[in-house]
């Protein structure tokens, strides 16, 4: 019940913050012209008010989009309120394993420093499709394609952190979804299969995988010594056209749970919190809602089960290379 108030009244928890806050709001006085992050994703949606919103806090942001023309479309607007944001766009398919690899290749090449990576783009109930991998294509984009490409920009990061002394951040987009997934949390032996596929289970599989992801990262860090934390956040229920693929559904719901919606600017507050804000210097292993640490379900906060997604992944994604 106090989460339902706190949500329909915007009351702000521990950190100051709530779920009426804004990006701008919880980034406020941040200066970070010495920053450099990577947003999938960046160019429409939350992503787009995450790259506005760091782009005005002075961050260098490179824009990871699949559909480089709206990537293009994002990079002008944001300019033309913001003429001295740094922004740069780049190719990226996450549910080919060959595209993530020639991101990362390319970033590389550019020989920047990265300290934040945030892992915004997703698909959300889309019918049962494979990739071109051959992966069920909700697992493939939300989970698979980001886990590879935090592991290619690891030492990158390790890099960054160590020369510069700034503490690195990664930041999973989950869901308050993940609460909903199939029976054992993550079906492994059939992750590719069309029976008994479920698209709003299969989209809470996902972001369950990305909250284990993140636990799983995190503690590998910690272990490590690396001046790199992992965290998960829920952005909230908001319109956007992540939501194609339900979009009559959601306009009809929304009618009766108005209460709980959030527009864009609310939406990407936590993203922008847990990214930039100095109160989550050396916070780890975390799920953020409403820019408050909150407890992820049962599956979400199980160890085993992070350590075997992490494992499967690896594997999946060197059967995918041997192709």
């Amino acid at each position: 019940m106090v989460g339902v108030i706190s949500l329909v009244t915007g009351m702000h928890g521990p950190s100051g913050f709530g779920s009426a806050s804004t990006a701008e709001q919880v980034t406020q006085g941040i200066h970070a012209s010495n920053l450099t992050a990577i947003i999938t994703g960046g160019a429409s949606g939350i992503g787009l008010e995450t790259t506005r919103v760091l782009a005005l806090r002075k961050v260098h942001v490179i824009i990871a989009a699949r559909d480089m023309a709206s990537a293009k479309k994002a990079k002008q607007d944001i300019l033309e309120d913001n003429k001295s944001a740094r922004i740069d766009i780049m190719k990226l398919d996450l549910c080919s394993v060959n595209s993530v690899r020639s991101f990362v290749d390319n970033f590389i090449a550019l020989d920047l420093p990265l300290n934040i990576l945030i892992n915004n783009a997703g698909v959300m109930f889309c019918p049962f499709k494979l990739s071109e991998d051959g992966v069920e294509m909700q697992f493939a984009t939300n989970h698979l394609g980001h886990f590879l490409l935090t592991n290619l920009l690891l030492d990158k990061m390790k890099q960054t952190a160590k020369a510069t002394g700034i503490e690195g951040r990664i930041i999973n987009l989950s869901s308050i979804a993940h609460n909903y997934t199939y029976r054992k949390g993550i079906r492994f032996n059939k992750i590719n299969e069309r029976k008994g596929y479920g698209k709003k289970k299969a989209y809470g599989q996902s972001k369950l995988a990305n909250i284990l992801h993140t636990n799983e990262l995190s503690r590998r860090l910690q272990e490590e010594g690396v001046n790199i934390t992992a965290n998960s956040v829920h952005p909230g229920v908001i319109m956007t056209p992540l939501m194609r693929h339900s979009s009559y559904l959601m306009h009809f719901l929304k009618v009766f749970t108005f209460y709980i919606w959030k527009n864009v600017p609310q939406g990407a507050a936590t993203t922008c919190y847990v990214a930039l804000h100095p109160s989550v210097k050396g916070v780890t292993g975390k799920y953020f809602v409403d820019c408050n640490q909150c407890k992820p379900s049962a599956f979400g906060k199980s160890k085993q089960l992070a350590k075997k997604l992490w494992d499967f992944s690896n594997e999946l994604i060197e059967s995918i290379s041997k192709v």
